[in-house]
Formats: C-alpha cells, structure tokens, sequence
C-alpha cells in the first residue's frame, strides 16, 4: 500500500473518531441536562436538550456514510477494517443515547411542575450519575483503545440495573398509594427505565471496544440485575 494510500486512510479514520468524539460530548451533556430539567423543573433546559438532538443525528448519518465511503475506496484490511466498522456501531449507540436523553427532556415538560417524590428524583440523579460514569469511562476507552477500562464498564452495569428495579418498586408503591399519582409517576417509569437503557447502550460500546482492540466477542453473558419483570408479576399476583 503506497504512502499516499495510508496517509489518506489514517485521515479518514481520524475523521471517523472526531465526529464520534463531538457526538460523545452532545451526548453527555444532553443526558446530565436532561436529568437535570425534570429535578429542577426547569423547561427552557429541557428545550435545550431537545434541540442538541439534530446536530447529533447529523453526526450519525455523517460517521455511517463516511465510513461506508472508507470502506469503499480503501478497502480496508483486519484491525483497519475492524475500526471502521466499529464506528458505525459506536456512532449507532451514542445516537440512540441522544435519543434517550430527549425523550427524558420531553418528559420533563410533561410532568411541569406536578409533585415529584423527593426520594425517586434522588433515585434518578444518583442512577444517572452512574450512567455518566459509565458513558465517560467507555468514550475514553474508544479513543484510547483500552479493552480494561472498556471491560470495568461492562461490569459495572448491574448496580444500575439494581437501582433501576428500587425505583420501579418505589413508583408502584406511589401508584397503587393514590391513583392521581399515576400520570406523573409514569412518567418518572419511563425516565428511569430510559436511564437503565442508556446504560446498555454504553456496555454495548464496552462490547464493540472489546471486539475493535481484540478482533473477539465476549464470551460471557452481561451482567444483569434488573427485577422489574418479577415486581410486575409479584404485583399483580
């Protein structure tokens, strides 16, 4: 492979990582505003969060055909290879957090100024905070390509799916308490669960780090500690 040829790759993965890393930063900052919004009641935070969303989506679109274009016109080889695709998956699950992350700001608006329990929007900030953890961890493994740091991330996803499952108990609790705290309490539910999922979403990065460093998928089934099904079942019982 010519000089030339090498030279113009490296600056197209270098393209693929800049975007990728403008797309982790939106992200998390779409994620702790968000949050931040429905403790606060803060909507004008909220609209805020909600209008990041397109640049991000733009970003996505922008990794997925530069990369298909690599691909392309440089046939890539092995680790090269590799790391483009590696991109695109990264780039899908950071969108998808985006997406979360509004949703939550969106709820914000709806619930407004309706009572929310002092104790759940501890709950929340606390899992999201967890979240964030995760979420800087594995964007920091991805650029620095280091599998360990990718792998504590991939660990470390069943303490939030453990607070996940207080929450919910809690909000049925609320539910089943006084039928008029069904509305904002559903809504709670859903931000909750929307924070568990963006947490998925960085262990599926941890995964693709894994895979991008070791040319390996993990062998080993993720770590889950999320009992909402069987609250479900036990409360309907």
């Amino acid at each position: 492979m010519s000089e030339h040829i090498v030279r113009s790759y490296d600056t197209d993965l270098q393209g693929l990582r800049q975007r990728i890393a403008e797309m982790g930063g939106i992200a998390e900052k779409m994620l702790v505003d968000s949050v931040a919004a429905l403790a606060r009641h803060d909507k004008p935070l909220a609209q805020t969060v909600i209008a990041s969303d397109p640049r991000l989506d733009v970003l996505h679109r922008e990794v997925e055909e530069n990369a298909i274009l690599t691909i392309a016109r440089r046939q890539p080889l092995a680790v090269d290879l590799r790391e483009t695709i590696s991109a695109i998956r990264i780039a899908g699950d950071v969108e998808r957090i985006g997406d979360l992350a509004k949703n939550i700001a969106k709820r914000a608006l709806a619930i407004g100024d309706d009572f929310q329990p002092h104790k759940i929007v501890v709950g929340l900030r606390h899992m999201n905070d967890l979240v964030m953890g995760q979420l800087k961890d594995v964007l920091d493994a991805y650029a620095q390509k280091d599998t360990a740091k990718a792998l504590d991330v991939w660990k470390r996803d069943g303490a939030i799916d453990a607070l996940y499952t207080s929450l919910f108990r809690e909000l049925l609790t609320y539910m089943m308490e006084d039928p008029r705290n069904i509305s904002f309490c559903t809504h709670l539910l859903f931000c909750a669960k929307n924070i568990e999922r963006i947490g998925d979403h960085t262990t599926n990065i941890a995964e693709t780090v894994h895979y991008l460093v070791t040319a390996e998928t993990l062998a080993i089934d993720r770590p889950k500690n999320d009992r909402s099904i069987d609250t479900t079942v036990e409360a309907g019982a």
